[in-house]
């Protein structure tokens, strides 16, 4: 057992008011940083600074420039004087931790009313934990609704019940006939082998439905009042399956190195050399930077400026100019998840991260209605995390928090962190599909500003042509949309994309396909593409009324029996 004399603290600092009058009283002052510091942002005094010395004294010999501040939370603000605090004793007979990564425990409460704060305090004469199965793997994620508490952890969902314990009649099986309080009642395991993995950062929850990922079974999970439903085998499995056995859990370390330029020491700065400049640096990048003489100094990126100017956290001296510093980050494969208030939809975002500068990235963000119980869109956007807020949807990117569907006069649809991209859908023609079909036209309803991007029959398989195994396709030309496609011969105007009658868009396919053997008319001699199916990618164009509404209802071809 050690006794501690007085349970308190203080910390002392070392300033006074120097416009005190007499050497016999000065008051103390909190030796805080100013409202408006001189000079550039990063000229901040160093702490504590002094405010001034006695009348009379200087800085060396005053020794009176000091204040007292009490740690405790209860310590009165500039007080003069202090108690000493209560005794307090410490008994510790073994210095042992027991770490229990599936066990829950809880406090006492914060009593706002008394300010009687007691969540720091754990009575070991109280039953203050509980425990699930080990065996499922640990606890990575807790979500209180209502009063039930979901419990998420590697390999099970359980759910256990809050300042409540049901109390069943004799026979066992019917309703609760009474209930005692508890803190944390009864545990019971949802059915299903179903967990969260080691991805707590897929969760997401409205109303009374909570969603997430388990990526050791290639899952997406919703848990509702109906209990686990495998919301990824709505058309999706095999793509998820594939998606998240890419995904590695453990962190990777990236480097590359780029040429110093030059440095400024106020504010801390480093230059790159123009040719030396990548997309890979961010903040919070660990760079090495070699000096003309002694070791290399050691800082973090802490803002970039025009993408090779780069503020540090640490001033970088004389670097070695034209000599490589080298920049360091680790990083990890993240599968993010959240909610869009907006759609109503949730967004999970499956990201494979590059260790060099090489290889690019790969992610795939999607998103799932529960109206529909179906994945509706992919998104060109990866986000560090996405969540709502007041029925907005944000994401986060490179320490920036965007707002989505900004309706703001000017804004452009289509963009993500200031990056500008069609929208497009893909679908499948394939009526009669034992048919082998020659598909002649293209015709949607909607606003103007669609093109059809791609036409594309199925593969014919596989032939041996000069010496290696090939497949063709038949493939048709871009069809431009209406205003794209406009052009003048001899002041008479024509479309080589869509024509419109009727508030309705029409085209003819031009084939584009490439000769395959025995063939002799083949391309834009022939009319349509010929196959069983065909697979059409519709996108917006990039000049008709950018950023504005389009729309697209319907989309359909006109084809005739093959005859061949």
């Amino acid at each position: 057992m050690a006794k501690i004399k007085f349970f308190n603290a203080f910390v002392l600092k070392k300033n006074i008011n120097s416009t005190t009058s007499g050497l016999a009283e000065y008051a103390p002052v909190f030796p805080g940083l100013p409202n408006n510091p001189t000079g550039t942002t990063f000229d901040y005094p160093l702490f504590p600074s002094s405010v001034g010395n006695p009348p009379g004294r200087t800085a060396a010999t005053s020794d009176r420039n000091w204040i007292i501040e009490e740690a405790r939370i209860r310590g009165g603000y500039n007080n003069t004087e202090t108690g000493y605090g209560v005794r307090a004793y410490l008994r510790e007979d073994s210095s042992e931790q027991t770490r229990r990564s599936n066990a829950l425990i809880y406090s006492g409460l914060y009593n706002s009313v008394t300010d009687v704060n007691e969540t720091n305090v754990f009575p070991i004469g109280e039953e203050i934990t509980k425990a699930v199965d080990p065996v499922n793997g640990s606890i990575q994620k807790i979500h209180a609704l209502d009063s039930n508490l979901a419990i998420f952890q590697e390999n099970k969902v359980s759910n256990a019940l809050i300042d409540k314990d049901a109390i069943y009649s004799a026979e066992g099986v019917g309703t609760p006939v009474s209930s005692t309080k508890v803190v944390i009642g009864q545990i019971t395991p949802y059915v299903g082998e179903y967990g969260i993995s080691k991805n707590p950062e897929t969760f997401a929850n409205f109303g009374y439905r909570r969603y997430f990922t388990d990526k050791y079974r290639n899952a997406v999970m919703r848990l509702s009042r109906d209990g686990l439903t495998e919301i990824s085998q709505y058309g999706m499995s095999t793509f998820f399956r594939e998606e998240f056995a890419k995904i590695n859990n453990n962190f990777k370390e990236f480097t590359f190195t780029a040429t110093m330029a030059g440095s400024a020491a106020t504010p801390p700065k480093l230059t790159l050399n123009p040719s030396s400049i990548l997309t890979n640096l961010e903040k919070g990048m660990l760079v090495s930077i070699p000096q003309t003489s002694g070791s290399p100094i050691l800082a973090t990126i802490t803002g970039i400026v025009n993408a090779n100017i780069l503020y540090l956290s640490n001033d970088p001296g004389a670097p070695d100019i034209g000599q490589d510093a080298t920049f360091t980050r680790f990083i990890k494969d993240k599968i993010i998840g959240g909610w869009d208030i907006h759609n109503k939809n949730y967004v999970v975002s499956i990201q494979n991260k590059s260790e060099d500068t090489v290889t690019p990235d790969t992610y795939s963000t999607l998103s799932f209605e529960d109206d529909i119980n179906g994945w509706t869109s992919f998104f060109t956007y990866e986000p560090n995390f996405v969540g709502s807020l007041k029925s907005k949807y944000y994401s986060f990117y490179d320490a920036e928090i965007y707002e989505h569907y900004d309706q703001t006069p000017g804004h452009i649809r289509s963009t993500f962190y200031g990056v500008t991209s069609n929208s497009s859908i893909e679908f499948i023609f394939n009526a009669n599909p034992s048919i082998i079909k020659n598909f002649k036209t293209v015709n949607y309803e909607g606003s103007n500003g669609w093109q059809v991007e791609s036409f594309l029959s199925d593969a014919e398989g596989f032939d041996l042509q000069a010496g290696s195994q090939q497949q063709y396709n038949d493939s048709a030309k871009l069809v431009r949309s209406y205003e794209e496609g406009l052009y003048n011969e001899g002041g008479v105007p024509y479309r080589a994309g869509f024509n419109r009658k009727e508030n309705k868009y029409f085209a003819n396919l031009i084939n584009d396909s490439a000769a395959r053997p025995g063939e002799v008319f083949f391309g834009d001699a022939t009319t349509g593409i010929k196959g069983y199916l065909a697979t059409v990618k519709v996108s917006t164009d990039a000049t008709t009324d950018p950023g504005g509404t389009k729309e697209l209802f319907a989309v359909s071809t006109e084809f005739v029996v093959s005859s061949r």
